[in-house]
């Protein structure tokens, strides 16, 4: 069983939040999106990715005869080939809004998405949004950014604080939307009992370091608090900071007991 929870925030600064989420258990199917671009086009983006990515699964839950737009990997499972395109039919419809409108032009969007199938975890990242798991007490990250910032400290070693002030330190290297065909990696797994996964804006962990996230997380299990207080926790901290970007947490967590776990689908 899923238990999940959601919150987003404007933040202190910004006119409008860009930031658009979802979740449905029964769908198994959970998404953050942190959309750029002028005139209110990151709301735009955002939105549509999600409808995309939401719009897809909905339509193939039930229907064995699904149709492969863009074909299928053999080397994994459905949920994986259905993530995978969700995610590029999302890519294509943001950069056709954005080549049709030209208060549009250049919009993108962050997608993070996760995919629950009884104990069978698949999960993908475009952008500098964020999956992180919490389980046995220890947080950690299970998404890449597609980022400046991350490539440089992958390749030089150096550590981030000396470029805190670099004019590049913001820039993406990879969204949805921002160019005709996306490149992207979809990752499979099982999802242990307990497990609690966490989807964020980079409002969030731009903002609270990793420790802190981790410890607001530990005290909401330890007390068998809902998720509810979590994620109020988890904004909190990010206005604290100042606030100065939209913000979006969303919390899944596994319920499921050892004897109740299922075979997951054979890639």
């Amino acid at each position: 069983m899923l238990t999940a929870f959601g919150l987003s925030h404007i933040g202190h600064v910004r006119k409008t939040n860009e930031d658009s989420f979802f979740w449905d258990p029964d769908l198994g199917l959970f998404i953050v999106a942190d959309g750029m671009g002028g005139h209110n086009a990151g709301e735009v983006a955002s939105q549509l990715a999600v409808e995309a990515i939401r719009g897809f699964f909905a339509r193939t839950a039930l229907d064995e005869d699904i149709t492969w737009p863009f074909g299928i990997n053999p080397r994994m499972s459905l949920g994986a080939n259905r993530l995978a395109t969700s995610i590029k039919l999302a890519n294509r419809r943001v950069f056709r809004l954005s080549e049709s409108r030209d208060a549009l032009a250049g919009m993108g969007t962050t997608v993070v998405v996760v995919l629950v199938e009884g104990d069978h975890l698949v999960y993908c990242g475009v952008g500098d949004s964020r999956i992180y798991s919490y389980l046995d007490g220890r947080l950690r990250q299970l998404t890449a950014d597609d980022s400046w910032l991350a490539t440089v400290l992958l390749e030089s070693g150096l550590d981030e604080t000396s470029l805190t002030s670099h004019p590049m330190r913001n820039l993406l290297t990879n969204v949805v939307g921002a160019k005709e065909d996306i490149e992207f990696e979809v990752f499979e797994r099982s999802l242990e009992p307990g497990e609690v996964l966490l989807l964020s804006s980079d409002g969030l962990h731009g903002s609270v370091a990793d420790a802190a996230i981790q410890a607001a997380i530990h005290d909401v299990i330890e007390t068998q608090s809902p998720l509810e207080d979590a994620a109020a926790r988890l904004i909190e901290r990010a206005l604290d900071t100042g606030g100065r970007d939209n913000v979006t947490v969303l919390l899944v967590q596994s319920q499921t007991s050892p004897d109740d776990r299922q075979v997951p689908v054979t890639k």
